[in-house]
């Protein structure tokens, strides 16, 4: 009986080496894909390369998952002290600042902000490449105030060398240009650009809809929407967002109540519409659709939510 037992034991023993033996490399992909195997392989990969501002990036990112900037910050800080030359230590850096500041009060925000700018410009310098990091430093640009560093000259600046250096999100940063400026025929213009160049991004997706919407290109954004819930039935925003546009424009009733009704049922998602939003629309929905009864259920919903809402209110009187 000794070999069996021998190698169990032998076995038994490997298993910690096993769960450390991941790489940075697979660590990342594993945390892109928001498989469970990331986080343990991380804190692994800690307690093996402490010195390793690769794995302190890895946890910042980890860490910013988790919806905890406060220690997303201090791990990216690590990184960047570890490796001041390392341009995905300051993007990181930036990223988590950005999370936190929305957070906390403006008079911490004042105090973040120059560092926000700070991590994002270093970024750039070190590697002009990182793109992502261009469109942050426009939309800092172009929400800080003036006495801040707020720009939109800057913000413009970033967004034509994003029209030189990848065209895609030059489309993108051209629209939230035109938006800020509060032109929404060209904003929907360029993030339609951005979208039809680059459709597997989420975020040129959702604006281009969201754009269509604001612009009452209902053919547009019923077609995206419709595509997007069809391919993936669980991307709640885009559940919400094929709701909305029948609340607003009148039209697929029937598909918009079905969608909202999947959006309520589905985990709430960090970042999503609050639920009291999708009771609101979809009693807008019953209300175009003459279900004047369900109707009234659903803005009571949205009014448990949000007592105070002038428009959930108003919406109930008018049934």
């Amino acid at each position: 009986m000794r070999a069996p037992i021998l190698a169990l034991t032998l076995l038994l023993l490997s298993l910690p080496f096993a769960a450390a033996a991941a790489t940075v490399a697979e660590a990342t992909a594993w945390l892109v894909a928001k498989d469970a195997r990331a986080a343990p392989a991380i804190t692994a990969l800690l307690k093996a390369q402490p010195r390793s501002a690769d794995v302190h990036v890895l946890h910042a990112r980890l860490l910013l998952q988790q919806r905890e900037p406060e220690d997303a910050i201090e791990a990216a800080e690590r990184a960047v002290g570890l490796a001041p030359t390392d341009a995905q230590a300051h993007y990181w850096l930036g990223n988590a600042l950005g999370q936190r500041i929305g957070q906390v009060n403006m008079l911490r925000q004042a105090s973040m902000a120059p560092k926000l700018r700070e991590a994002f410009e270093r970024a750039l310098e070190l590697d002009p490449a990182i793109h992502e990091a261009r469109l942050n430093l426009i939309e800092f640009y172009l929400q800080a105030p003036s006495i801040a560093g707020g720009s939109v000259d800057k913000a413009r600046a970033h967004a034509a060398e994003l029209v030189r250096r990848d065209p895609p999100r030059g489309h993108f940063a051209t629209g939230r240009l035109a938006q800020h400026a509060e032109d929404l025929p060209a904003a929907a213009k360029a993030y339609g650009a951005a979208y039809r160049a680059r459709p597997d991004s989420t975020n040129f997706r959702m604006a281009a809809g969201t754009a269509w919407q604001a612009t009452k290109q209902w053919d547009e954004a019923f077609a995206l929407y419709q595509a997007w819930t069809k391919e993936d039935p669980t991307a709640a925003g885009a559940q919400y967002q094929l709701g909305r546009t029948a609340a607003l424009s009148g039209r697929f009733l029937a598909e918009g109540e079905a969608a909202l009704r999947r959006y309520l049922a589905l985990p709430l998602v960090p970042g999503q519409p609050p639920l009291h939003h999708a009771w609101y629309r979809l009693g807008q929905v019953q209300a175009h659709a003459g279900k004047k009864d369900a109707a009234r259920v659903s803005f009571q919903n949205a009014l448990k939510g949000e007592p105070g809402n002038d428009d959930f209110q108003a919406a109930l009187s008018a049934l």
